[in-house]
């Protein structure tokens, strides 16, 4: 059954954003509220900026990525304005609005300053919040609040339940981001380099650097033992051995968040890959509404104990590997995380939309989502393990040494981990694996 595309969903979506916005007004004791595009951020000392990265809230609203500025007001009831900043400059190509179906649902105002934009706007603001860049000029536009911490909090909190044009963005970023592994594959198995496996994967995407939604983690062999390694070496190296690529795509603003290990040509660490995506797929069985995202961390604990001690990487029970902590030596992060508008999406902590939060169990600070899982959200799914020198090398002669097998270390210190990654959307009764449909789809 073909699936309904994000700009036929657009405008329920934004009836959903309005209906939320309205109720965290009418609880933050607001009227309006302006969200701000956000201002291109200057070099320090010199005349470049860099990249314009729109804010995630004005985002939410208004799928425009390339246009500081601009603002939406948001008034209960009332037709959304878009006030659109065209920027009167023969430097650099004025922005042009889009021709997308979205902008039908905004009465558009045109303006080429901050004093138009402040025209534009109601002359009366005394009961509307600003959420956005803290201007200067704001302090006489006579503004209820700038930036509001409650307001804030409560739609971050709406935010976490994604709407169907939301999860339609978030599959064709996965779409994308899927085209692009599959070249970045191709690349490795030809032997390139970071670099070169990095521009085939943007090459494919058909995306700039900066339009990715988060810097691509290629990592070389052992350069994969690095969480967020942030080299692209240029060089090629003697041989390779393995490719952990972290990488995702974008589409209106919603970005993907992929990982996938390969190595070259050695059975034994292939072997041990797929049984880490066998692994990281009993872990997406587990998700599903109202299961605290926290049992399934702990459940990634005690799979991931019990591949490294039947590997042979740790000497000792897989209970003992889980108690003693010898475990999350080689599995030091979080298991996923939400996703949208950021990668790291707001809302993973929070109980409720009033500023209550839900505690990270006490041996895993890293975890960025404690909550519940419901319909509607999206998270990652990203076990893995890694020889981390930083954290293996003190134990030589530490507690642990004796429940470590340095002589396999040494052996797979050079492919640095493994680590799977895919997208999942939280259904009614399930989820729905974004990423493994968008890599079945070819």
């Amino acid at each position: 059954m073909p699936q309904p595309t994000p700009g036929s969903l657009f405008p329920a979506h934004l009836a959903e954003v309005a209906s939320r916005t309205a109720a965290a007004l009418e609880r933050s004791g607001f009227d309006a509220l302006v969200l701000h595009a956000g201002e291109p951020l200057e070099l320090f000392r010199d005349d470049q900026h860099y990249p314009f990265k729109a804010h995630p809230p004005f985002k939410w609203w208004a799928p425009l990525l390339d246009a500081p500025g601009s603002m939406v007001l948001c008034r209960p009831g009332r037709r959304p304005q878009l006030i659109f900043h065209v920027a009167t400059d023969f430097w650099y190509l004025p922005n042009r609005l889009p021709e997308e179906g979205w902008t039908r649902e905004f009465e558009i105002i045109e303006v080429h300053s901050r004093a138009e934009a402040r025209a534009a706007l109601p002359p009366e603001l005394g009961r509307t919040a600003w959420i956005g860049d803290p201007l200067p000029e704001l302090l006489g536009w006579g503004l209820a609040s700038i930036n509001p911490p409650d307001l804030l909090r409560r739609l971050d909190f709406a935010r976490g339940r994604k709407t169907a044009y939301e999860i339609a963005c978030l599959a064709e970023a996965n779409r994308i981001g899927a085209r692009g592994h599959r070249a970045a594959e191709a690349c490795f198995r030809a032997g390139g380099s970071e670099y070169e496996i990095h521009q085939a994967f943007a090459a494919a995407c058909g995306q700039r650097e900066q339009e990715l939604p988060y810097n691509c983690i290629v990592a070389l062999n052992e350069g994969g033992s690095v969480l967020h390694y942030q080299i692209l070496r240029r060089e090629r190296p003697t041989q390779h051995h393995s490719l952990l690529l972290d990488a995702g795509a974008s589409h209106a603003g919603y970005g993907s968040d992929i990982t996938r290990t390969s190595a070259f040509e050695d059975a034994e660490f292939t072997a041990l890959i797929g049984a880490m995506d066998r692994l990281q797929l009993g872990l997406c069985d587990l998700a599903k509404p109202g299961t605290d995202w926290r049992d399934i961390h702990l459940a990634a604990v005690q799979r991931i104990a019990s591949l490294l001690c039947e590997s042979g990487v740790i000497r000792c029970s897989t209970e003992e590997a889980i108690d003693s902590g010898v475990a999350r030596l080689f599995f030091p992060h979080g298991i996923g995380h939400m996703l949208g508008l950021q990668v790291h999406d707001v809302g993973g902590l929070f109980a409720d939309a009033e500023g209550a939060t839900l505690p990270k169990p006490p041996f895993d600070p890293a975890l960025r989502l404690t909550r519940r899982l419901e319909p509607g959200f999206v998270v990652t799914m990203e076990p893995g393990f890694y020889f981390i020198d930083a954290l293996l090398e003190p134990q030589r002669h530490g507690t642990h040494a004796a429940r470590i097998n340095w002589a396999r270390i040494a052996q797979l210190r050079k492919f640095g981990g493994i680590r799977i990654e895919d997208n999942l959307a939280i259904t009614a009764d399930g989820h729905d694996n974004l990423t493994r449909r968008a890599f079945a789809d070819g």
